[in-house]
């Protein structure tokens, strides 16, 4: 028989109003024990009292039918007042009965997936959006969450199993007189899957920079003002700043929310010849850093130039007053040029990510897409078993995506980023 497990679902700490949740055959009868009769899905207003009788809080209490749940389970929630008193007295009296445990992190939403309440896609969504910092990572956990990837693979995979169907009744039926183009039906059915999952795959890399976030790195020769606009970016003394040069040595990192995006500005060392061996170090990986940032902000000043890329910003540093259209640090002059110029080139890259959101479902569809490959270059005449084979594995990728299968070594790891109330 399944367990009943509790947790408290809102963050620790002293608040308003905290939230324990109960999921699993005996939560109505354990909530019943502090709370009295309950109502069979809705809502009231109770007196939660011990084993002893004593009261220990008056609590609003919502109850959930099973298959109408989060999880899928009889589910019974606890809004009571925000006191660590409060809470661990209802933990100590749930703990205590029979039946009743303290739920693991994320093993509320592990139900959920194992009762069909969401698939993997969903959950890694949901663990996203637990995760956002920005407007921008929250509408792209939303939109996995919300199951937009798993309707997509549902109809990739009807139009499989139809293919792989047309397939199969050239390998049952080869003495009999089929139509003829079911080549031709097989090929219409899945050159379009290829190409959509093809811009799926290429897009990957991009959502999951905007997971994790973007990097935008300021490079240039020592004090030409890289640091004093850090710190203007980030509204605060992030960096030392000084007229001594090589004064940054390492790289020193700022996140920041650029527009709903999240970005990581980078402060890097000075770039010239010479320095002592530790400039020397910072120096190197300033460069290697700088390479791997998504753009580059390149502080020149007069009469100096830049080998910018073609994402790279290129300005003229110290341009207190502006008048030569490009920054300071000291005064904020173009500051919001600059800012503007960032969000524009970043916002071009986050329209590029997709809803494969992870190097786990870009690896599923270039599966998908090489066995894909194997079927439309084996002969539906000459070798059908081969074309189908080719299908079901391709099948076989689509399912593993949405978690249908082969994801048990997945779910430790993704379930260890939720909380133990989720």
């Amino acid at each position: 028989m399944t367990d009943t497990i509790f947790a408290r679902a809102t963050a620790p700490g002293r608040a308003g109003i905290a939230v324990l949740r109960l999921s699993g055959p005996q939560a109505r009868a354990a909530a019943g024990r502090l709370a009295g009769p309950l109502p069979e899905a809705g809502r009231s207003l109770r007196r939660l009292k011990g084993a002893g009788g004593e009261v220990i809080d008056e609590a609003l209490v919502l109850t959930f039918a099973a298959g109408r749940s989060f999880t899928g389970e009889e589910v019974v929630e606890l809004h009571v007042h925000g006191s660590a008193a409060v809470v661990a007295a209802l933990e100590h009296e749930l703990g205590a009965m029979p039946g009743l445990r303290g739920a693991e992190a994320g093993e509320f939403t592990r139900r959920a997936l194992e009762n069909g309440r969401l698939d993997l896609a969903q959950v890694e969504g949901l663990a996203d959006l637990l995760a956002a910092e920005t407007e921008a990572q929250r509408r792209q956990a939303m939109r996995v969450m919300s199951g937009e990837l798993g309707e997509i693979a549902a109809r990739w995979r009807a139009d499989m199993v139809r293919a792989l169907a047309l397939v199969e009744a050239t390998i049952d039926f080869s003495d009999e007189d089929l139509p003829d183009g079911l080549a031709t039906e097989v090929a219409a059915l899945l050159t379009p899957l290829i190409a959509e999952m093809a811009r799926m795959a290429a897009g990957t890399a991009m959502a999951e920079r905007l997971r994790a976030g973007f990097e935008v790195a300021i490079i240039g020769a020592p004090n030409v003002g890289k640091s004093t606009l850090l710190n203007r970016l980030a509204g605060r003394e992030a960096a030392i700043v000084s007229d001594i040069a090589g004064t940054t040595r390492d790289v020193i990192e700022v996140r920041m929310d650029l527009g709903g995006l999240p970005v990581t500005i980078l402060d890097t060392a000075g770039i010239r010849d010479g320095g002592d061996t530790v400039e020397r170090l910072g120096i190197a990986r300033a460069r290697a850093r700088a390479e791997r940032a998504d753009l580059r902000v390149h502080l020149v000043e007069a009469g100096d130039a830049a080998v910018a890329g073609p994402r790279d910003i290129v300005l003229r540093a110290k341009d207190d007053d502006g008048r030569f259209g490009g920054v300071s640090g000291l005064t904020g002059a173009g500051i919001d040029g600059l800012i503007a110029q960032l969000g524009a080139l970043l916002g071009g890259l986050a329209a590029e990510a997709g809803l494969a959101t992870r190097e786990r479902h870009r690896q599923a569809l270039l599966v998908a897409l090489g066995h894909f490959d194997g079927a439309l270059g084996a002969s539906m005449r000459d070798s059908p078993e081969v074309v189908a084979e080719e299908l079901r594995r391709a099948l076989r990728a689509i399912d593993v995506l949405v978690g249908r299968v082969d994801v048990e070594d997945v779910l430790d790891v993704v379930f260890a980023s939720f909380c133990i109330g989720k």
